[in-house]
């Protein structure tokens, strides 16, 4: 580095004025002269602008370490100078730079040599540092295309200056806390240089700032401080606590991390590795993306218009989709019909419940919906009670792994013509019919029915309906539990007394938690091209287990214990399954009968036992109940060895062993956990309660599973989500006040096994939440193209309304920066 020995300031200073007065000479600078004009328009003390080379410095790439301050100089400072020195001369040659301090603010007025430098890092105290024109001149250099640095008190540079705050990203709150304190940093972008190399959950000690304004959306965010592992005082910003960000400002490249505010901090080998990253990119000698997060780079329109009057012609009673590869969509009415249609409840009428399940198309070339068939199906009984209501219908859609060639559309339906009325049971299937590519109109006789079972419909709800394919042409199908939560108070569902002509219909012990019944669960089938399905191996049970005597198991049961699997994904790059299931009602959690309503979701690597009715979140048992007196609690489930001890199971008494899942949320929180006794039962007062995942947060509470995205590197497409985005589980609820709309990383090591996430990024404004927004999320995929295709429910229930429609949400960020044909060094492109 061009300095003397840096522990002296004052020499620092002095060599500093000799850069600022032209005195080290272009030979060992490099890069072109630069000459200084004036602008005659402008006012006195700006008069002085700069001609400087775009972008400025050049291969012979060199960093400037700024370190004025208005205050005392930090103690930071020489660890920091040094640190940058280092990096600057080890790693691959193709990284390095050489390095000059200064805490002279007349380098930023003098062009011939501030054009010298690829970046300037600012590690600077707080206070007014540079006057009018030489924050002009630092202006002038980031418009040239120039690379900015801020390490911590850079925040508090330029307090009065609306365009350094621009620069730095944010300005730090009152009340941030002043002492050292060790915390977890988590790593949302796995591709930036800053952070690649980075822990997905980084512990390290530091001063940590916080915010007066929380730039998340006008920055992109590389990593958050997680709050919950320290005490980040009376200014705290909750869950989305920025530490580092980067943006494309004004030209140049502007990055700034909050970390370094202690002189050990400069000694860390990961602190350094972010550096080194953060300077890879100011300096042009590598490409990164830092638009991905930036919320006004995303554009979410409708691509569908109202119903004409009378007439469902673009949308039913939105419940599901999905992307062919030619780019059309698919999306499917449950059943409910036009709020002009009246319902029939009467069970003696030949016609209760029966509605149309509507499969519509949509084709983005010509941007018209095709109606492409109706199924008559019962689910049309309106609102009401669980004793009225259905959620049953048309309730998942998926299509064949050669539709491009076959045509093929699977659809998991409730057939109105099956219906006995008698009993009041009906029967779920899983059909496949034929799509005419050329017109987008299913041939309804050419359906062939794989799969069917029976249901209870005395009462609601929680059908389920989701499916999904993996990468060896398996079908997965979701099926919800279908049980009325009425009578257990909101907990378990275990009841056991009440019963239709003796059909339990409150005893998820007789769906969900029976190895003999296929509601409440997650299936695996293998579909053949004559309309039958096989079971691939490493399902929950072959079918044909010997235990107990025999014939208590299912074969297509891949995973148990689920209670309202409405959306499911599977991403094809590992066969991970994906899943989220709606809850019970309890509103808080009770010391007598266990935890409050837990939505959940889940990543699943393996098949399994996910809990319900027995346990919740991370193995939280529920409390058995039992006849004569189903009000009076017995003992607590046991989640390693859960019995079905249940008068209405038909399968195992001996169950396998519940899986924790990977995220879980209440109306108190997310990922909340009680402390436990000898016994593991967690204490269940709220008052004892940690929230593990304080992102989330509940109420009135539906999941809905949204996919992984991949990135399509050989795409052309313009409106493609960047690769930022690429492995991100995307996380929702069908309500937008305070629950999840998120996209969330996991851990390979721990997914599956009840690893927590270890970061979140909220879609909030990405993909807009209220009134005029898509507000009831009811179903998200990417196209082939990289678009996002999401289906807002509507503002009503059991139809469709004005708000019901389809939405497609578009990225326009642009590339990566630099230009490749402004790197520092051509070869370094990445």
């Amino acid at each position: 580095m061009q300095r003397t020995p840096h522990h002296r300031s004052g020499s620092r200073r002095g060599l500093a004025a000799a850069v600022a007065a032209g005195a080290l000479t272009a030979s060992l600078l490099g890069g072109n002269a630069a000459s200084a004009r004036t602008d005659p328009g402008a006012p006195e003390s700006m008069a002085t602008t700069l001609s400087l080379p775009s972008p400025p410095g050049g291969a012979n790439v060199k960093v400037l370490v700024f370190h004025a301050s208005a205050t005392e100089e930090s103690p930071t400072v020489d660890a920091g100078i040094a640190a940058i020195e280092k990096i600057g001369l080890s790693g691959p040659e193709a990284g390095r730079f050489r390095t000059v301090a200064s805490d002279d603010p007349a380098v930023f007025t003098n062009g011939k040599q501030l054009g010298k430098y690829n970046a300037v890092v600012f590690l600077t105290g707080g206070g007014d540092v540079l006057d009018p024109e030489q924050e002009a001149g630092l202006e002038a250099y980031m418009e040239a295309g120039g690379g900015f640095l801020g390490i911590h008190d850079a925040a508090r540079t330029e307090p009065y200056s609306d365009w350094f705050t621009g620069l730095v990203g944010a300005r730090p709150a009152a009340g941030s806390p002043t002492s050292v304190q060790r915390a977890t940093v988590e790593i949302g972008d796995r591709q930036h240089p800053a952070t690649k190399n980075l822990p997905l959950e980084w512990k390290r000690p530091d001063k940590w700032l916080n915010w007066k304004d929380n730039p998340s959306g006008d920055v992109h965010t590389v990593a958050r401080v997680r709050e919950i592992t320290y005490k980040p005082g009376t200014s705290a910003n909750g869950w989305d606590h920025p530490v580092s960000w980067c943006r494309d400002y004004d030209g140049g490249r502007s990055f700034y991390t909050a970390m370094g505010g202690t002189v050990d901090s400069f000694a860390e080998a990961d602190f350094r590795d972010h550096l080194r990253g953060a300077l890879d990119w100011t300096t042009r000698i590598s490409q990164a993306d830092c638009k991905a997060t930036i919320t006004s780079n995303y554009t979410a329109e409708k691509v569908t218009q109202p119903n004409q009057p009378g007439k469902n012609d673009q949308i039913g009673e939105p419940h599901g989709l999905v992307t062919a590869p030619d780019g059309r969509v698919l999306y499917i009415g449950r059943g409910g019909a036009d709020s002009s249609v009246p319902v029939v409840t009467d069970w003696t009428d030949p016609d209760v419940g029966k509605g149309l399940g509507q499969i519509h198309v949509y084709d983005p070339e010509t941007k018209k919906v095709t109606l492409a068939g109706e199924l008559t199906v019962f689910g049309n009984k309106g609102g009401g009670d669980e004793l009225v209501k259905v959620e049953e219908g048309l309730l998942g859609i998926e299509l064949d792994p050669d539709f491009e060639k076959n045509g093929w559309v699977y659809l998991h339906y409730t057939p109105h013509d099956k219906l006995d009325r008698d009993k009041q049971m009906a029967v779920r299937q899983v059909s496949r019919f034929t799509l005419d590519l050329a017109t987008s109109k299913l041939d309804l006789s050419s359906e062939k029915v794989l799969l069917k079972w029976p249901v209870q419909v005395h009462s609601c709800c929680h059908a389920g309906g989701g499916m999904a394919w993996d990468s060896k042409d398996n079908l997965y199908i979701a099926t919800g539990d279908n049980n009325s939560s009425g009578f257990s108070d909101g907990y378990s569902g275990n009841n056991p007394q009440p019963n239709y002509k003796g059909v339990s219909f409150a005893d998820a012990r007789r769906t969900a938690g029976n190895t003999n019944n296929l509601n409440g669960k997650i299936l695996r089938i293998h579909p053949e091209d004559d309309g039958t399905y096989t079971l691939p191996a490493g399902n929950l049970f072959t079918g044909k287990e010997p235990d107990e005597g025999g014939g208590k198991t299912r074969g297509e049961i891949y995973v148990m214990g689920v209670r309202n699997p409405a959306r499911i994904s599977v991403d094809k790059s590992t066969d991970t399954l994906y899943a989220g299931w709606v809850g019970p009602d309890a509103g808080a959690p009770s010391t007598t009968w266990g935890p409050a309503k837990y939505d959940t979701f889940a990543a699943i690597t393996q098949a399994g036992n996910h809990g319900w009715p027995y346990c919740m979140g991370n193995k939280q048992p529920y409390r058995d109940r039992n006849l004569p007196d189903p009000g009076k609690p017995l003992g607590w489930y046991d989640c390693d060895h859960p019995k079905n001890e249940s008068p209405n199971n038909d399968g195992l008494v001996k169950l396998p062993p519940i899986t924790s899942n990977t995220i879980w949320y209440s109306p108190q929180g997310g990922g909340v956990d009680y402390p436990r006794d000898e016994n593991g039962i967690p204490s269940y007062k709220v008052e004892d309660q940690k929230e593990l995942l304080p992102w989330l947060k509940g109420g009135g509470q539906a999941t809905m599973n949204g996919p992984v995205y991949r990135y399509d590197a050989a795409s052309t497409s313009a409106d493609k989500w960047p690769s930022y985005w690429d492995g991100k589980w995307f996380v929702g609820d069908f309500y937008d006040d305070t629950q999840p709309r998120h996209a969330v990383l996991t851990d390979p090591k721990t997914v599956g096994k009840g690893g927590l996430p270890t970061h979140a990024e909220s879609l909030k404004e990405i993909i807009p939440v209220g009134a005029d927004g898509i507000r009831n999320l009811m179903d998200w995929k990417f196209a082939p193209d990289g678009s996002l295709y999401v289906l807002d429910y509507g503002r009503g229930f059991f139809t469709s309304d004005s708000k019901s429609a389809l939405w497609r949400v578009t990225y326009k960020g642009g590339a990566a920066t630099p230009a490749a044909k402004d790197l520092a060094r051509k070869a370094a492109v990445q």
